[in-house]
């Protein structure tokens, strides 16, 4: 079968489970498309090509292990893999050799995944732009900080990769490269053996190319094996638009795009598609959620800030500072902040919603020259700690995909999946009725 590259984690996965194809012919379409378009794309930070298709081939003999099996996975070099360097995207830790796998990525190789390569992080997942470029337009961000797992999926490298979400890091690339980005809820993955940056607000998730595809990889990343199963919705749901306080800076593309989601979101809505705001009080959710990750931050690097000043960026340097002058008794009110706004929303929810529908990101990736763009449309849902997902609607005025997310109630991650492919088949085009 030719341009197995092109297969989904999903499409992939039944044909692997079927002895359709072999896991080494899927890894060697994959190893190819890296070799040709690596140079431009810059989305690996380590390949680990022999122990690869060592891996392949013993999965082609043996019998299938698991939801994952056969699949080459991309992991954010955040995460900790006991046969990989693991850098952080950080000079200090480049040589790093972690002895032991994240649990995520250990519960991934369980699955019969099949770690390919560490995928380029900004560093430590902050906001300084790693080398990797936009697979539709070089000139381009990726997005952060997950930006060589998104572009790698895109650019179809592999089918599958890891990311995080501290602020946008999962949602924003997922949108400006095109791909579905899932950020479950809080506390969904582990994050034992992945870099801290905040603890209250990381979050692990992972990027694909169609609904069921993310479905999968945080199914296995999870150990929640019945979150693969992506059922179809049998009843109308109640849906409404959130332009968040922030719909001031969205760019003409993103306003479109959501005029675009709801149009297509009334096909399965229960009446019409409503316009919710956040909760009155309490307010300035934006703002309290960039308090928490800065101050939260200055303590997880504390070590690093201390030992190795000179290898830290002006940039990150500069932020971990900025969160050392918060007061601690600032940064609790923030976390009681945080709390008596998430039973606020779940109080949303039970009244009047099931689904919101809201921008992921201003508009389309910016010049890299300009950084991986700003996380203001996802900062406020990640503080909640509710699961996103992210679908591409359109395209903006340089042909750069335009993604909106769809956003549930805590704990609703499987609805959330049968929304998002309910949605996807709703779009207009065609194209982009196969992210379902």
């Amino acid at each position: 079968m030719k341009d197995l590259e092109s297969l989904s984690a999903s499409q992939a996965s039944k044909k692997l489970a079927k002895r359709e194809i072999r896991a080494t012919d899927l890894l060697l379409a994959c190893l190819d498309r890296i070799g040709q378009r690596e140079s431009i794309l810059k989305a690996w930070v380590s390949l680990d090509k022999e122990n690869a298709l060592a891996r392949a081939k013993a999965l082609d003999k043996g019998a299938i292990k698991g939801l994952l099996h056969g699949l080459p996975i991309g992991v954010k070099d955040l995460f900790d893999t006991h046969d990989l360097p693991t850098s952080y995207g950080s000079p200090i830790y480049a040589n790093n050799y972690p002895s032991a796998d994240a649990v995520s990525v250990a519960l991934m190789r369980q699955s019969g995944g099949i770690i390919l390569g560490k995928t380029v992080t900004t560093e430590f997942a902050s906001f300084k732009s790693g080398k990797t470029t936009n697979p539709h337009h070089s000139q381009h961000t990726p997005g952060g900080s997950s930006s060589g797992s998104a572009a790698a999926v895109a650019d179809f490298m592999i089918p599958l990769a890891t990311g995080s979400q501290t602020a946008g890091s999962i949602i924003r690339p997922a949108s400006f490269c095109g791909v579905v980005g899932y950020k479950p809820s809080f506390g969904k993955i582990s994050t034992a053996g992945v870099k801290s940056l905040a603890p209250s607000l990381d979050t692990l998730g992972c990027f694909g190319r169609t609904v069921e595809d993310v479905a999968l990889g945080v199914a296995a990343m999870s150990g929640d094996h019945e979150l693969a199963k992506v059922s179809d919705l049998h009843n109308k749901v109640r849906i409404a638009i959130c332009k968040t306080p922030e719909w001031q800076y969205a760019s003409p593309e993103t306003r479109g795009a959501l005029a675009l989601a709801r149009f297509s979101a009334e096909s399965f809505a229960k009446g019409k598609v409503s316009d919710i705001e956040l909760p009155a009080e309490p307010q300035h959710l934006m703002q309290t959620q960039t308090r928490i990750m800065l101050s939260e931050m200055s303590r997880s690097l504390a070590f690093e800030h201390m030992q190795f000043p000179k290898k830290l960026s002006t940039m990150i340097a500069s932020q971990i500072d900025q969160g050392a002058a918060i007061e601690f008794s600032q940064y609790k009110r923030d976390l009681d902040h945080a709390q008596i706004a998430r039973k606020a929303m779940q109080n949303t929810f039970d009244e009047g919603v099931d689904l919101i529908i809201a921008p992921s990101a201003i508009g389309e990736a910016p010049l890299i020259k300009e950084g991986t763009g700003d996380p203001l449309f996802c900062r406020t849902w990640t503080l909640l700690g509710l699961p996103c997902i992210n679908l591409n609607v359109s395209t903006g005025p340089n042909g750069l995909p335009i993604g909106v997310q769809l956003i549930a109630a805590y704990g609703q991650d499987q609805f959330l999946l049968s929304a998002a492919r309910a949605f996807a088949l709703a779009l207009p085009d065609p194209v982009l009725r196969d992210q379902a």
